[in-house]
């Protein structure tokens, strides 16, 4: 039956497949109010006379065994059997049928669904010996079935409040988790993007700083520190409006390969490489995806150039056919490590997530003597 269905599939709904147990509070208010009846229990011994110590120690077994249901509901079920058995010895099975009436609601609240159901068919046998058989006292047996369903209905809307508690706090959690991923997904890719637009701009603003002690390139040097700077911060405003998520400028950057091209050209031939430039980058078959992971990689590529290649040409190859779209840069190896512009390699890590996450091929390293960065794209 449903009633008694583990539901795995959903782990939101109620599961009575399993067994439960109390929160602090509910056993704070349990052990109180048996200590309190207990305690009314004991004082009864020696208060009224010819009180029967027989009797008396059923009842307070009988409330005692309420206890047992915080550690063990099968354990103290049985238990209450046991009691309600030797209750006939000494005429209180009725009381001992009231004291099982209010267990249903502990068995409701904690119990597998097997020990439900076998509650409640051994308290209905339970009533009905009670109420057919041989008894000293007649007995309304209609008031403990009555006492029995109200407190298995408030023992279960309680177990019903306690998972409804628990899927609260796993879908917090789980939400607090997507929360911090979310954060460290936006640090991420704020990072990405100042790596890829400002650093570049900073290299060339360091390249050129160094060059301001030649006469001959004072005038070159100082202009091309001067469009860095502005491009930099052009690139930095545009950073913060997407992580603001702002208006957007009409200025921002587009990915635009053909402008890539000729910007990394012009830096590249100012820092004294000769620059050959194969291949078309406004042919209109270059998927928007292509053209801007490569624009990136053409950027980082010539930042590489400026921190590390030794002298001699850069060759960019621009390959474009009806399957795929190919961007090769080649450019000489460094003589000697250049340490006043260190590199952490995060821009390989970027080029290389680009181009794989849009279903291409990249490699990066040292071909004939040259280190080539190459990637390619699917056109479709």
């Amino acid at each position: 039956m449903a009633f008694d269905q583990s539901t795995r599939e959903d782990p939101g709904s109620l599961r009575l497949g399993r067994s439960e147990r109390l929160g602090a509070v509910e056993r704070i208010v349990v052990l109180a109010i048996i200590g309190i009846i207990v305690s009314i229990d004991i004082i009864g011994l020696f208060l009224p006379p010819g009180v029967e110590f027989g009797a008396a120690a059923i009842s307070i077994a009988s409330t005692a065994v309420f206890a047992l249901y915080l550690w063990s509901p099968l354990w103290a079920t049985v238990a209450l059997a046991v009691i309600f058995g030797l209750s006939f010895l000494t005429g209180t099975e009725t009381q001992v049928l009231t004291a099982a009436a209010f267990a249903a609601g502990m068995v409701m609240r904690l119990g597998r669904g097997s020990l439900i159901f076998s509650y409640i068919g051994v308290f209905l046998l339970s009533a009905a010996l009670i109420a057919f058989g041989d008894t000293r006292v007649p007995v309304n047996v209609g008031v403990q079935m009555i006492l029995a369903a109200v407190s298995g209905a408030i023992g279960y809307a309680l177990r019903l409040a306690a998972e409804r508690g628990r899927r609260l706090e796993r879908e917090l959690a789980e939400q607090v988790e997507r929360e911090h991923e979310a954060v460290l997904a936006e640090r991420r890719w704020i990072a990405g993007e100042l790596h890829d637009s400002i650093a570049h701009h900073l290299t060339v603003v360091a390249l050129h700083v160094q060059m301001l002690d030649d006469p001959t390139m004072t005038s070159e040097s100082q202009e091309a520190i001067r469009v860095a700077a502005r491009k930099a911060m052009a690139d930095l405003r545009f950073v913060i409006e997407l992580a603001d998520d702002g208006p957007r400028s009409a200025g921002m950057q587009t990915g635009d390969l053909d402008s890539a091209v000729d910007e990394a050209k012009a830096e590249i031939e100012a820092a004294g490489h000769p620059v050959v430039a194969t291949g078309d980058p406004r042919d209109e078959r270059i998927p928007r995806v292509a053209e801007i992971a490569f624009a990136r990689i053409v950027r980082e590529s010539a930042t590489n150039i400026l921190k590390h290649a030794g002298p001699g040409e850069v060759a960019i190859s621009l390959d474009i056919d009806d399957d795929s779209a190919a961007l090769t840069i080649s450019s000489p190896m460094p003589t000697t490590p250049r340490r006043d512009l260190p590199s952490s390699g995060t821009g390989l890590n970027r080029m290389a997530e680009r181009v794989l996450g849009a279903s291409g091929e990249f490699t990066a390293g040292e071909v004939d003597g040259a280190w080539q960065v190459a990637a390619r794209l699917p056109m479709a």
